[in-house]
C-alpha cells in the first residue's frame, strides 16, 4: 500500500507541471513587423506595460520587415502552446499572409488580434476569434490634407518662396501597396488642394514635373527617416531659392520621414532658429516630432494614439483569455461591427498640441 501511495504522489508531481505549461497558463505572443519603427516601438512599450500590469505572460517577436520570418515565428509560438496571437502583419500588399496566419490559428483554436497594419474585413471575419485594432487610415490623410491647406492659407505669400503664386511640394510615401500609405499619399494632397482652391488659391504643384507618380517612396518599405533624408539631400542639391524652384512644402506619410527631411533642411540652413522654415507635416505625433513642432522646425502632424491602441489590445486580450465578449469595455463609438476597433486620430500643432 505504501508503495502505491508513493507511486501516486510521484505521478501527481509530474502531472502538475505538465498542466501548468498548457495553454491555460502559457504566454501571449506578440509579433511586430519591425522593432526599428519608432511609432511601433512606442506601441510595443505600452503593450508590454499593459500586459505586465494585467499579470499576463508574453513574448515579443521581431520580424525585421520579413513576412517569411514572421510566419515562421507564428509557427514557433503555436508549437509552444501560445494562448493568443497579436500580429502587426508585415505584408499588407495582399491578404495572403494574414489568411495564412488565421488558418494556422483557427486550426489550433487560438484567438488572433491583428493591429496597426491593415487587414481586410474578409480575413478577420473568417474566424470568430479574430479582430483588428487600428485606425480609419483614410482619416489620417484627410486630416493631414485639411491641416496643410489651412496652415498655408494663414500666410500663403510667405511660403511661396519662388514667388510664382503656387506652392511646390514633395510627398514622401512610406511603402508601396500599403493601405495607410496609399490613403495618406492620396488625401494628404487632395484635401489640401480642396481647401486651397476653395479659397481661390492654386492647387499644390509637385516639385518634379517629370515624376508622374507625384511621390517618392521608401524602397525598403520601412517608412524610414534615412530614406527621406537621402531624398531630401538630393533634392536640395538641385532645387533652391536662387534657382526659383525651391521645394516649399514637405508632406510625409509618417513622422520619421518628416524628421529625416527636417535633418536635411537643417544641413542646408533651413528650419533652424532665425532661419527660413519650410513647412513639414507628418503623421503619428511621436516624441521626436512633438519636440520639433514645439521648437518650430516642424509645422504639424496627425496624432495616432499608440497608447490608446495598446490599451485596446490589452483589454481585448484579457477579454479573450477570460471568456468574455471581445468588445467588452471598448467604446462602441470606436467599433465597426464586431470585427474592428478604430483608434481615433487628432491634429497636432503648436496651437492645439
Amino acid at each position: 500500500m505504501k508503495k502505491i501511495i508513493l507511486l501516486l504522489l510521484m505521478l501527481s508531481m509530474l502531472i502538475i507541471p505538465l498542466t501548468s505549461c498548457g495553454r491555460g497558463e502559457g504566454e501571449v505572443s506578440v509579433f511586430y513587423y519591425t522593432y526599428s519603427d519608432t511609432y511601433i516601438s512606442g506601441v510595443r512599450a505600452a503593450i508590454d506595460s499593459g500586459l505586465s500590469k494585467a499579470g499576463i505572460k508574453y513574448n515579443n517577436y521581431d520580424a525585421n520587415s520579413n513576412q517569411t520570418t514572421q510566419t515562421e515565428q507564428v509557427d514557433t509560438a503555436i508549437a509552444k502552446g501560445s494562448r493568443l496571437l497579436a500580429v502587426n502583419i508585415v505584408d499588407t500588399g495582399s491578404d495572403d499572409a494574414a489568411k495564412n496566419i488565421v488558418a494556422k490559428a483557427k486550426a489550433a483554436d487560438i484567438p488572433v488580434i491583428f493591429f496597426n497594419r491593415s487587414v481586410s474585413e474578409a480575413v478577420v471575419t473568417s474566424y470568430e476569434k479574430c479582430i483588428f485594432i487600428g485606425t480609419d487610415y483614410e482619416m489620417a490623410g484627410h486630416m493631414q490634407g485639411e491641416l496643410i491647406g489651412n496652415y498655408l492659407l494663414k500666410n500663403y505669400n510667405a511660403y511661396d518662396l519662388n514667388g510664382d503664386g503656387k506652392i511646390s511640394y514633395v510627398m514622401f510615401k512610406g511603402q508601396q501597396g500599403n493601405a495607410e500609405a496609399e490613403a495618406r499619399t492620396k488625401y494628404g494632397v487632395e484635401d489640401a488642394n480642396a481647401v486651397l482652391t476653395k479659397a481661390g488659391k492654386p492647387a499644390l504643384v509637385f516639385y518634379d514635373s517629370k515624376n508622374t507618380s507625384k511621390y517618392l517612396v521608401d524602397q525598403g518599405g520601412n517608412w524610414s527617416s534615412q530614406a527621406a533624408n537621402d531624398y531630401m539631400k538630393t533634392i536640395l542639391s538641385a532645387y533652391s531659392e536662387s534657382g526659383k524652384n525651391m521645394v516649399e512644402l514637405i508632406i510625409a506619410n509618417n513622422d520619421e520621414m518628416a524628421l529625416g527631411a527636417i535633418a536635411a533642411l537643417n544641413e542646408a540652413g533651413y528650419n533652424k532658429k532665425g532661419a527660413k522654415t519650410i513647412p513639414v507635416f507628418g503623421v503619428d505625433a511621436t516624441d521626436g516630432a512633438v519636440a520639433k513642432i514645439k521648437d518650430g522646425s516642424m509645422a504639424g502632424t496627425i496624432k495616432q494614439d499608440g497608447v490608446g491602441m495598446a490599451d485596446a489590445i490589452v483589454r481585448i486580450t484579457e477579454n479573450l483569455l477570460n471568456g468574455k465578449s471581445m468588445l467588452d469595455g471598448i467604446d462602441k463609438d470606436n467599433t465597426v461591427g464586431t470585427w474592428r476597433v478604430n483608434i481615433p486620430y487628432s491634429p497636432y500643432t503648436q496651437e492645439n498640441g
